[in-house]
């Protein structure tokens, strides 16, 4: 795994040094298209490539970081979100294997969005690997679009700008800061399906 995560390093370094900011757009696009690129791998680099080795100020991590990850991340998200609203569970019985979603990937959105609301689609922003996952289940939800769209671009801006701002203070050693949250990735992902899995299911919040 961390050799894998040290070839994407090597990538993400050649990409920002080519298109800077355009590559953490691209990059934080796929990730919420059900590509589990992590993102505490791109927006520490970007903290420290893009701002802090720039000579730029912190407050340019967070901004900065955040802008433009958030709106990758939520073009990554409305791609999502599009295919589960016009595939639904018929998109993901046959073809869920290839975009990586699964129909118990559907049974626990619909107990997060049962007890969470609109609101899950910023929670989920907030949570390692479910992030990269909640935007396909909102869709088939049939979540109100607009509110889930402002709701990504929020949750997404505070995770990448704080992300972006560690690699800033982190610096060259910016892979410190992913080390102490790689034991977050799995364990976040199964406190967050052990959270949802005890609450009722209700009728998901609809609309424009």
């Amino acid at each position: 795994m961390e050799a894998l995560e040290h070839q994407l390093v090597e990538f993400l370094t050649n990409l920002f040094q080519t298109i800077g900011w355009g590559g953490v757009v691209v990059i934080m696009a796929l990730e919420s298209a059900n590509i589990p690129i992590p993102s505490e791998v791109t927006m520490p680099l970007s903290g420290w490539m893009l701002v802090q080795a720039r000579g730029l100020s912190a407050w340019h991590a967070v901004w900065l970081g955040g802008l433009w990850g958030a709106v990758g991340c939520t073009i990554g998200s409305v791609i999502s979100y599009a295919l589960g609203a016009w595939g639904g569970r018929p998109l993901v019985e046959r073809y869920g294997r290839y975009i990586l979603v699964h129909e118990e990937d559907l049974e626990k959105a619909d107990h997060w969005f049962a007890r969470w609301g609109d609101w899950a689609a910023f929670l989920s922003r907030l949570l390692p690997i479910v992030r990269t996952f909640i935007s396909f289940p909102a869709g088939v939800a049939r979540m109100a679009f607009v509110r889930f769209t402002i709701l990504s671009f929020i949750g997404s801006f505070v995770w990448c700008g704080l992300l972006a701002l560690g690699g800033y203070y982190f610096g060259e050693h910016w892979e410190e800061l992913r080390a102490m949250m790689r034991p977050f990735d799995l364990s976040g992902l199964a406190n967050g399906a052990r959270a949802v899995s005890t609450y009722t299911p209700s009728t998901a919040t609809a609309g424009p």
